[in-house]
């Protein structure tokens, strides 16, 4: 039986009836109920039977209809003083579901007018209903209900939970646009009240995506925060760019601060981030100083919720995969055979290999030896040829896949506890991310540990003591090849031979196995790396006068220590059965360094409101800061024990120590002051006087103000008639300059070194130094300059927001050559203050979110995205030729890319010979050009392709071909929840970038760089021929693009790539199970996710190869996972997850 009480009806259990007579029947019975009382029954009388009935006597009406209900098979249904007949009962049907009728009004707190659409949800039930548009709602539930929670939410407002009641509910919610609060230099402000640059995201934006670190997650989340990463490694590093191209000079990357305080964002645990802020003009970053010139990005972490205390655990496990896998030719004849016509096309078909890289033996007779072996596979892979004496290889390996694995688990586990009353508060958490490598033999290993501790204690009514504590610490060891650090890939594109294989049959290494891993699989070299950060930061603020005066002063000190352990073997390779050699060195390093840190903020700020119209604030602050590297690095070869590295345990008579470091002070003294009339009309100035020990004593000091205004037009008389769709809407601009100071901390001093001679003298090598370099007669600081203007505005209730900026910032005086010199002069030009800069762009972001009733609940959906741009032009160089080089020249664009202009191919020896001579470009070894060679249009009509002098002026057959910079850079998300599920995906990318392969872009080139290098096998299939005129690749020839020389090497048009990209950097699939089946087991919440990172990309890239990540095409930075760049790097990996996380 279901029974729905209205509020005002009369309860069933409470209504008694008197039962004259037991044995009755069912018309009898309805006749006497509504005789005795005012319920009324509602039936068909054809569908309901006049059944006799056997009543337990007088009882109340609710007990009465459960025995009808039974003997009948009736079902039954109150509504008010109406009670509906069911002529049947379903088996799953319950036999009696008292039931209520819930209604009430979703209002604004702030006008008391109706919110339409608004949600009102049982959490415990996933019951819910909209708001209609006079803001009513209504939903039938159980009574025992009574007392639960229901919630009422909006988009725009804060949502609100309430006790459910029999009487009417009313929500009224406060608008969320009006409190809204962001992070700023030293505080907070109403998003409102903000009238410079500021961007902020929460934690949700990086939830449920574990990752090595917080730097990879925050890609593409912020307009005009630019984050390369270079490769995959798990420890790479990235700098952080705001708004484009800073300082060709002393550079410029964005100061990045945690809790306040400088930090490295690789060390920050993910799940205790809160918020993450970029202030990008002048005037929001002006109180943070000199290190500030190019943005700042603020990391604040979690603190407690007051009243609340809770356990939060997050556990998940992923699989690793690259996101590319070399497409190439692994088939040792194929392989072969393409080598040998790239390399006789290089010396104009005259002439055919003898060797493989001067490594691997070949001839004709060779090759037909192998295509035997290709044709009948049973035979050998490994053959020892006795009249040569020496091992003959027949393989087709696939050396990327012997070496790498296909899929690569990862594990985090973090847990996170706090808790606050009015007196104290705390947040504890841990983390522990363990990533497996991508190596099959001695792969490397990622572990890493964090640990924070906050707590706050309220001394008195106005005294509280604050402290921060985080701890960081990682390890991750690493394969080596036996004779250094270059890495694995880029010995793969020059060694990495199909026919080769790694094991002799008797098990030794063959001698191309110990060039590409053979100490890989026996383990036997390897890096140890290890960092270890620990950071304390005690607060005390200070409230003796309320609201109106706040003082606040913190110190900070922190250690990093670094430590590097690498150990090379030998490897010991045959080439024939009972004959050894070795390759590689026996050598042991040491590279260690330490950095001390320590800091200072002492602030004051006050804040006055005159008449609920004026309101004042001014911070006055005071900075110091102090930092020391050091780094000592030994080495000696000779390992006596190589599973033991040690120095204790080697005897060779080579050995090294060296060491060094750096230290630098920064002292600064700052203000802000606000001012803001009727919340319409704002107006803030700021300031600091900076002082920094990195330029001479004249030039220590700098002072840089800034000013931004801000004019709230939603809040004007005129526009009130907007008042039904348009929330606010504010214009803004700044103005202002700040000082970069990170040019080296030593530039303006002579500086001499201490080295050792080469030679042998009285026994002992002496020591010597020489004299300095020519430093300039004056060092000031860089200046960054920023005009900013800004719209702010939010429709809808808070579903639609918008912000748009343009800006433009010139740097002067950066720390560039000094104007050329006479050869007389003897010494390097001394650098100075000697280039300006100019870098306009601008970034527009917009958000829409709504929800609507899907099946009774609501389904709510939001789309956010970014858009920015920015392009960076030189107008002060000391390049008065404007040479066309690596470096700059006045009016110069950067990331501009000089290049011929191909026409196409040749197509008969006719048109080679009346052509514009060639012989410029190198095309073969003797400068030959045939049919199918590259063409290129003679531009100043010379008749010659050249490069005329190198200069803008006279470029010869050049010109500007395109631009490397990213461009239109984009991020956006679609996100939805109902019902529990919630679904997320993040899109990341560049709209637009040009990008030439430099010549050892063996991925891209292959045999057209090296002859021995790799075969793309797209490119293999799309290469010039009689039969294939209209290939994308020219004249198969080796070494042609070897060097910018040559006539594939040299940029061009032809080969210029669209770098451009769209990727899904996550899609998560969340559910969030219902409290009702957890909260037995002491659960408050718990959320199950699957997640995927990186898993689709597309980019113009693809086009003509398909063997690059579109983010892994930059120039080498250097080390072990990307020593040569251009693909030669650390992979991308894709993510999938699965994850579960649970509150306490």
């Amino acid at each position: 039986m279901a029974i729905a009480n209205n509020i005002q009806a009369q309860h069933l259990n409470e209504t008694q009836i008197s039962i004259q007579s037991r044995k009755t029947s069912v018309l009898a019975f309805f006749h006497l109920v509504e005789k005795q009382t005012t319920f009324r029954f509602h039936f068909n009388p054809e569908a309901v039977e006049n059944k006799a009935l056997a009543l337990s006597g007088n009882s109340d009406l609710e007990t009465l209809l459960y025995e009808v209900a039974a003997q009948a098979k009736l079902g039954f249904k109150q509504v008010n003083e109406s009670i509906a007949v069911k002529p049947t009962l379903k088996k799953s049907q319950k036999m009696v579901e008292v039931k209520i009728n819930l209604s009430g009004r979703v209002l604004d707190a702030e006008t008391h007018e109706p919110i339409t659409g608004a949600s009102v949800y049982i959490s415990e039930t996933s019951q819910g209903a909209m708001a209609d548009l006079d803001g009513n709602w209504f939903m039938e539930i159980d009574e025992s209900l009574l007392g639960k929670e229901i919630k009422a939410s909006a988009l725009g407002y804060d949502s609100k939970v309430l006790p459910i009641v029999r009487e009417n509910i009313v929500f009224t919610l406060n608008p969320q646009e009006l409190e809204e609060v962001v992070i700023v230099g030293y505080g907070t402000q109403k998003k409102i009240n903000l009238t410079g640059a500021v961007s902020q995201i929460g934690s949700e934006a990086i939830e449920n995506r574990p990752s090595p670190n917080l730097t990879r997650m925050l890609q593409g989340a912020l307009p005009n925060l630019n984050i390369k990463m270079v490769d995959g490694s798990p420890t790479r590093s990235a700098s952080f760019n705001i708004r484009g191209a800073t300082s060709i000079g002393a550079g410029g990357d964005a100061l990045v601060l945690i809790d306040g305080v400088e930090g490295d964002p690789n060390l920050v645990n993910p799940n205790d981030v809160e918020s993450v802020t970029v202030l990008k003009d002048a005037s929001s970053a002006a109180v943070y100083g000199s290190r500030a010139a190019f943005g700042v990005v603020l990391i604040t972490t979690k603190n407690p919720v007051k009243g609340h205390s809770g356990v939060d655990v997050k556990i998940s496990h992923s699989v690793n995969q690259r996101t590319v896998v070399p497409n190439l030719v692994t088939n040792g004849y194929e392989w072969a055979k393409n080598f040998d016509e790239a390399f006789t096309g290089w010396y104009d078909y005259k002439t055919h290999p003898i060797s493989v890289n001067s490594i691997f033996p070949f001839s004709l007779e060779y090759l037909e030896e192998l295509k035997n072996h290709n044709d009948n596979p049973n035979l050998p892979e490994t053959v020892f040829n006795e009249e040569l004496n020496r091992y003959e290889y027949f393989g087709s390996t696939d050396w990327f896949d012997y070496l790498h694995k296909d899929k690569m688990p990862a594990t985090e586990a973090s847990i996170s506890a706090s808790g606050a009353t009015d007196k104290a508060s705390y947040y504890i958490s841990g983390l522990y991310y363990h990533q497996d490598g991508i190596f099959r033999y001695s792969s490397d290993r990622f572990d890493k540990y964090n640990l924070r501790a906050k707590g706050e204690v309220k001394l008195t009514d106005w005294l509280t003591i604050q402290n921060n504590f985080d701890l960081s610490t990682y390890k991750y060891e690493y394969p080596l090849l036996a004779n250094g650090d270059a890495g694995i890939w880029r010995y793969l594109a020059v060694q990495g031979f199909p026919m080769a294989v790694m094991q002799n049959p008797d098990g030794t290494f063959t001698q191309s196995g110990s060039y590409i891993g053979a100490s890989y699989v026996d383990g036997s070299s390897k890096s140890d790396q290890s960092k270890f950060f620990v950071r304390n930061t005690p607060t005390l603020t200070a409230t003796p006068f309320g609201d109106l005066l706040t003082f606040k002063a913190n110190f900070t000190f922190s250690k990093t220590f670094n430590k590097d352990s690498r150990f090379n073997n030998f490897v010991n390779y045959s080439s024939a059965p009972g004959q050894t050699a070795r390759f590689g060195q026996s050598l042991l390093r040491e590279l260690t360094d330490e950095n001390t840190y320590w800091g200072s903020n002492i602030t004051t700020e006050l804040k006055k409101s005159f008449n609920e119209v004026h309101d004042f604030s001014l911070l006055l602050g005071y900075n110091v800061e102090s930092n020391r590297a050091s780094n000592l690095n030994a080495q000696r070869d000779g390992l006596l024990v190589e599973t033991k590295p040690d120095f204790n345990l080697m005897d060779g008579l080579n050995y090294t120590i060296s060491g060094g470091g750096s230290e630098w002070r920064y002292m600064g003294a700052f203000y802000r002051l606000n001012y803001r009339f009727n919340e319409k009309y704002l107006l803030e100035f700021n300031g600091r006087y900076d002082g920094s020990s990195k330029f001479p004593s004249d030039q220590r000091y700098g002072f840089f103000p800034s000013v931004s205004a801000g004019w709230n037009l939603s809040e004007e008389g005129f526009m009130s008639t907007t008042k039904s769709w348009l929330d606010n809407l504010k214009i803004r601009s700044s103005y202002g300059t700040l000082g970069n100071g990170n040019v080296a901390p030593y530039r303006y001093m002579e500086t001499m070194t201490v080295a050792k001679t080469s030679v042998i003298l009285d026994g002992i090598q002496k020591g010597y130094t020489y004299l300095p370099g020519a430093i300039p007669s004056g060092l000031t600081w860089e200046k960054a300059t920023t005009f900013d203007i800004g719209l702010d505005a939010s429709m809808y209730s808070g579903k639609f927001t918008l912000s748009f900026d343009w800006y433009n910032r010139l740097t002067t005086d950066m720390f560039t050559y000094g104007e050329p010199l006479p050869n007389v002069f003897g010494a390097t030009v001394p650098y100075g203050n000697f280039a300006d800069l100019s870098t306009k762009g601008w970034e527009y972001t917009m958000a829409w979110r709504d929800e609507f009733s899907l099946g009774s609940k609501p389904f709510s959906y939001s789309i956010s995205g970014s858009v920015w741009d920015s392009k960076a032009k030189i107008t002060k160089f000391n390049n008065p030729n404007k040479l066309i080089s690596s470096t700059y020249y006045e009016g110069s664009s950067i990331g501009e890319i000089w290049g011929y202009e191909t026409m196409g191919f040749f197509t008969s020896e006719e048109d080679v010979a009346s052509h514009a001579d060639q012989s410029y470009i190198v095309n073969s070894n003797n400068r030959q050009w045939l049919p199918g060679d590259l063409k290129f249009a003679d531009l100043n009509n010379d008749g010659v392709i050249n490069q005329g002098t190198n200069s803008v002026d006279d470029s010869g057959d050049r010109r500007i071909i395109g631009n490397n910079a990213p461009r239109y850079q984009f991020g956006f998300t679609l996100s939805g929840d109902w019902n529990g599920f919630g679904l997320s995906a993040f899109f990341q990318g560049i709209g637009k970038r040009d990008w030439y392969f430099a010549p050892e872009a063996d991925l891209f080139y292959g045999p057209y760089n090296r002859p021995y290098g790799f075969q793309p096998e797209i490119m293999m299939n799309d290469i010039w021929s009689e039969e294939n005129p209209d290939a994308y690749f020219p004249r198969f020839r080796g070494y042609t693009a070897l060097s910018t020389t040559r006539s594939l090497g040299a940029p061009q048009t032809r080969f210029l790539q669209d770098a451009s990209y769209l990727r899904l950097k996550n899609v998560t699939l969340d559910y969030t199970i219902p409290t009702p089946l957890i909260s037995k087991l002491g659960l408050k919440k718990a959320m199950v996710y699957v997640s995927g990172q990186n898993i689709l990309t597309f980019s113009g890239l693809y086009k003509h190869t398909d063997n690059f990540d579109p983010e892994i095409i930059e120039s080498p930075t250097g080390g072990m996972t990307n020593s040569h760049g251009q693909g030669d790097a650390y992979p991308m990996l894709k993510t999938y997850t699965l994850g579960l996380n649970l509150s306490f």
